[in-house]
């Protein structure tokens, strides 16, 4: 039996961890810590959808070390997070492991596989001194998109926001290899969309767009996507900083299939949902406007495209952040 980690038990982690389990076709495991460990371990993992509710039990331990090598690892932790684990995650993988990161931001393996002169190319914004680059091996990992808007309720029970979630993981050369449809075959047969994408590079930088546009005007004006789109005024001036961002992408030759208005259509799909950096703001915890406004400047740089409205909006929500952590 495949075995899967899901490293970081939040509201992504826990709603993959939940699905997995509930199917029964591998061994899920689930590395957590604090108020989440203790309520897992006491009641189960619990997944709420707009369709039904159940509650599983899964492994959970706060040391990996508890678990072994696996087959599949899902970093489900905020990116800026990711640097401080990696002695974590070493002790879950071999050779023949492999890893999906967060892609919140740019992912320090981007351009490995690249067609051109860009072909494994280092982004030290993001990965300074290498050491995702060494501990997760590029040539290991599957991209992968969460786009499941969801929240923590309480410790140990998820909640998916809206209607559709689903995560589309690819190899970033495009080939159906036996890792990859594997994993989606397990995702699907557990209730999870995920089909996989012949261009995940692309689909990583839709999404990265839609967190570097909608997350810093969440924590600006401290609205729902709905309150936003209400606004009127505020949808146009998203899909500038998309359109700013995009030609940064179309300078770099990356392809990508869906105009910024249908983007924007989706997201708002999910009205009611609150951007996963509103919620870490009202709750107190550390924002990851650091990866994307690393992210941006990074390939800004390489593609030589200036960005001055995402930059600005950046500065402003940082600002924003650090006012209110003050009170």
């Amino acid at each position: 039996m495949l075995k899967v980690c899901i490293f970081g038990g939040g509201a992504i982690g826990g709603h993959i961890a939940g699905h997995l389990a509930r199917d029964g076709q591998c061994e899920v495991t689930v590395v957590a810590r604090g108020n989440t460990l203790e309520a897992i371990k006491k009641d189960g993992l619990k997944v709420i959808t707009p369709t039904e509710e159940f509650t599983v039990r899964v492994n959970v331990s706060e040391d990996p070390k508890d678990f072994g090598v696996q087959d599949y690892i899902f970093l489900t932790m905020k990116a800026h997070q990711v640097d401080e684990a990696l002695e974590q995650i070493t002790p879950l993988m071999d050779e023949h492991t492999v890893v999906l990161p967060p892609t919140t931001g740019i992912p320090y393996y981007f351009f490995h596989n690249w067609e051109g002169e860009l072909d494994n190319r280092q982004l030290k914004r993001i990965d300074r001194d290498g050491r995702q680059w060494q501990h997760l091996p590029p040539c290991q990992v599957l991209g992968c998109v969460y786009w499941i808007g969801a929240h923590s309720v309480e410790p140990g029970v998820v909640a998916q926001d809206g209607a559709k979630a689903g995560c589309p993981i690819g190899e970033l050369d495009g080939s159906h290899s036996k890792r990859v449809t594997q994993l989606s075959e397990l995702l699907v047969s557990s209730g999870i969309n995920c089909r996989v994408n012949d261009n995940i590079r692309a689909a990583i930088w839709v999404k990265f767009v839609n967190s570097l546009c909608w997350n810093p005007v969440a924590v600006l004006t401290l609205a729902t996507l709905a309150e936003i789109n209400d606004a009127g005024d505020v949808v146009p001036f998203v899909l500038k900083m998309m359109e700013e961002a995009d030609s940064v992408a179309t300078s770099l030759g990356l392809d990508i299939p869906q105009p910024p208005e249908k983007r924007i259509a989706m997201t708002l799909n999910a009205g009611g949902h609150k951007m996963s950096m509103l919620q870490d703001l009202e709750q107190g915890r550390p924002l990851e406007l650091e990866v994307l406004e690393q992210s941006i400047k990074a390939v800004s740089e390489i593609s030589r495209v200036p960005t001055p409205t995402l930059d600005m909006v950046l500065a402003l929500a940082k600002l924003r952040a650090s006012a209110i952590g003050k009170h």
